[in-house]
């Protein structure tokens, strides 16, 4: 039976790491394989250009990092996440393509349907089974990552910036509700893993029930 796809978006500072980390646990504990992987990277050679575009010396064109976005995630498609699907493992991902739309569409103003065009040619049919959004507001997301130390070519952007950004993740949310699945990340950690594993609960019937029609 093919694996389940679930990835973890939101702007920065939104906490998505601390549950990935909650996920993978739960998920085990449900007899479940799971991996987990990020974006970009996840691969050698896409680790390798996530150094290039989070590197703040580095200055490109916004062709440039949309394109090394996807070319990472090609490279990650192919060596790392398909063949967990096709295994029928579960895969937790820190990002994947709706972080194309929100960051490179919305933040940089690329033309969604150029990204729509990559999207296509490089998965294909394949989306995320569920997207959790980890929906904060901007300055209390930044008051976290500046917690957290030196910041990267992303973060170091300006709030309106992250603006544009958030409103392309609430657009997305609302082009596909059947995938989204929005969390007030302002609540607790424990208030937040307890939303998700209430969804994972459904996500692992819903998977159970495909797995016998399949048979």
């Amino acid at each position: 039976m093919k694996g389940c796809f679930i990835t973890f978006e939101g702007t920065e500072g939104a906490g998505k790491s601390t549950q990935i980390l909650a996920v993978s646990k739960f998920l085990q504990q449900q007899g479940l394989e799971v991996i987990t992987t990020r974006e970009p990277g996840g691969t050698a050679l896409s680790e390798q250009i996530r150094g290039l575009l989070l590197d703040k010396s580095q200055k490109m064109s916004q062709m440039t990092e949309l394109l090394l976005m996807f070319a990472a995630r090609a490279e990650h498609l192919s060596q790392v996440i398909l063949p967990a699907l096709q295994a029928g493992k579960w895969v937790l991902c820190d990002r994947f393509t709706e972080s194309s739309y929100a960051y490179q569409g919305y933040g940089r103003g690329m033309p969604l349907e150029n990204i729509a065009i990559l999207e296509q040619l490089v998965q294909g049919d394949l989306r995320p089974d569920c997207t959790f959004w980890f929906d904060i507001p901007i300055l209390e997301g930044m008051k976290r990552v500046n917690r957290r130390g030196e910041q990267d070519r992303f973060e170091v952007e300006n709030i309106a910036f992250f603006e544009s950004i958030a409103s392309g993740f609430q657009a997305l949310s609302e082009q596909r509700p059947s995938q989204f699945y929005r969390i007030d990340a302002t609540q607790s950690i424990e208030k937040v893993t307890a939303m998700i594993e209430e969804k994972l609960d459904q996500l692992i019937a819903m998977h159970a029930v495909k797995g016998i029609q399949g048979l």
